[in-house]
């Protein structure tokens, strides 16, 4: 498996392919070490059996956690010059159950000289190098009143410096810093809450036609479709209330004031349509008011659904026939829906000069059929969640806000809609300190390196709110989750790797 899938082993093999020794978890007994011995005999030069043998992957070894170090995985990997094997690492991951922090630095590491210490014991380094490592969470899931509010939806961020001074220290800001950002549609905090229920309706029209049966959800309006029609087709006011979960933010934001005749009918229909009947009920009364010339109605000159295309006709008295049978009547809706958001959408993005539309031409393109339409839709949303979340809650600047919206273009051309995905934004520290300056981080490190190349060898110490290894269950009266919540004196688990390189004479 590859490296990073173990948050542990990542450290060392994030982008390497390995083996995992996991048929049982192991004691670090005798056994156990012989394993490994065999992987480091197998890999030596100077024993003919295995002489110009190609190198093995690294050999990871899960543990129990039952002997005095407390470890937890046990590793070895070769180490190759000019296609040749010169030596092997052998690794150590140690851990320790979630400790209070007032508890942990008595007790533990409590300055970065002791992890440099660790290393010069091991490997009487000329010269060391000492990095130090964070991360912390700037939005997602919330503590309200010692209650964890749940969310699909996260922003961290990764820090790196040097001269790392003493253990949980601030970063400075000139560490470099990398947003990593995840965002679920459907949060209820977002600006974009009710143009994700009004995609929610559009995508369960595309899918019933898909499917050939439509789960139609519950009106937002009591009123019926028909009769909203036609009280809107006689020019009679009526007020659609706002729904609750409408926010001033939403408004000022994404709702538009030029919706034309099709985009206004489109309002009122998906808030009431609670059947195929509806919506052919609804489109009769619209056609037969434009054969009759009873309206003339104003619309995009870009508008491309096909009523958009029979208004058109009506300003020359040529008006085609439409068999509003079988499932015409959703697909004319869907394409009404589908033209007034992607207008929606442009209006922000160009808008707010974060693109152009040359640059949504994919997006936008109707020369597909309505399937995929609905598909490149649901990426634009996503996109837009991603930069509107960047935008409210962490109030990032233009310039950020520009390349995470090239950034997002970029991916979604070429992959599918993937709301796990979690896309990286390069960032200065200083432009969201504030957020994290007066928190305590939910992973922290310091490595101390030397050597080069693949003689390089580091060892690392991290604290964090969730342990690093998921095979063992750790004593402690904490979830295995999570360890941190509301709280003045945080508990963290910490992690120690070491390595030692042992040269083939």
């Amino acid at each position: 498996m590859k490296g990073d899938r173990l948050t542990a082993v990542n450290v060392y093999c994030a982008n390497q392919t390995i083996f995992v020794c996991e048929k049982a978890v192991s004691n670090v007994n005798h056994e156990t070490l012989q394993f490994l011995s065999w992987y480091t005999l197998s890999q030596n030069p100077n024993v003919s059996a295995v002489d110009n043998k190609p190198a093995l992957l690294p050999l990871w070894v899960r543990c129990d956690m039952s002997d005095p170090s407390r470890t937890t995985w046990l590793g070895a990997e070769t180490v190759c010059v000019a296609n040749k094997v010169t030596g092997v690492k052998m690794y150590s991951v140690t851990c320790r159950g979630s400790v209070s922090l007032t508890h942990l630095l008595p007790s533990f590491t409590a300055h970065a000289q002791d992890v440099k210490q660790e290393h010069k014991k091991r490997h009487h380094p000329s010269s060391m190098g000492i990095k130090g490592s964070a991360r912390f969470n700037l939005f997602g899931s919330t503590m309200v009143e010692n209650t964890m509010i749940e969310s699909q939806s996260s922003v961290t961020v990764d820090l790196k410096w040097s001269h790392v001074e003493s253990i949980l220290e601030t970063p400075p800001l000139s560490s470099t810093a990398v947003l990593n950002i995840k965002i679920a549609s459907g949060d209820q905090r977002s600006p974009m809450y009710e143009l994700y229920k009004e995609l929610e309706f559009l995508q369960t029209l595309a899918d019933g036609l898909r499917t050939g049966q439509t789960e139609w959800m519950e009106p937002l309006e009591s009123t019926p479709a028909v009769t909203l029609t036609k009280a809107y087709l006689e020019g009679i006011c009526v007020v659609i209330p706002k729904s609750e979960t409408d926010t001033p933010v939403f408004s000022s934001f994404l709702e538009r004031g030029d919706l034309d005749f099709v985009e206004q009918l489109w309002v009122r229909m998906r808030k009431s349509v609670t059947s195929c009947q509806d919506i052919a009920d609804c489109l009769k009364l619209v056609i037969e008011a434009l054969r009759y010339s009873d309206i003339k109605p104003w619309i995009h000159r870009d508008s491309s659904s096909s009523l958009s295309k029979l208004i058109l006709q009506c300003y020359h008295q040529q008006i085609e026939t439409v068999s509003l049978t079988g499932v015409t009547p959703v697909n004319m809706l869907l394409e009404m829906g589908l033209d007034k958001m992607r207008k929606d959408y442009i209006n922000y993005l160009v808008g707010e000069e974060l693109t152009t539309l040359k640059h949504l031409s994919y997006f936008l393109s109707t020369e597909v059929d309505l399937q995929e339409q609905a598909i490149r839709l649901r990426k634009l949303h996503h996109l837009l969640e991603i930069v509107v979340t960047c935008s409210t809650f962490l109030a990032l600047p233009y310039d950020c806000l520009f390349l995470l919206t090239q950034s997002c273009l970029q991916h979604y051309k070429t992959s599918p809609e993937d709301e796990e995905h979690e896309f990286k934004l390069q960032i200065k520290p200083a432009l969201i300190s504030h957020f994290y300056e007066k928190e305590h981080p939910v992973m922290w490190g310091v490595e101390v390196s030397s050597g080069h190349g693949p003689r390089e060898v580091r060892t690392c110490f991290q604290l964090s709110d969730r342990p690093l290894v998921d095979h063992v269950i750790f004593d402690t009266e904490y979830p295995n989750e999570t360890v941190n919540g509301d709280c003045e004196d945080p508990a963290f688990f910490s992690t120690t790797v070491c390595c030692s390189l042992a040269s083939f004479a």
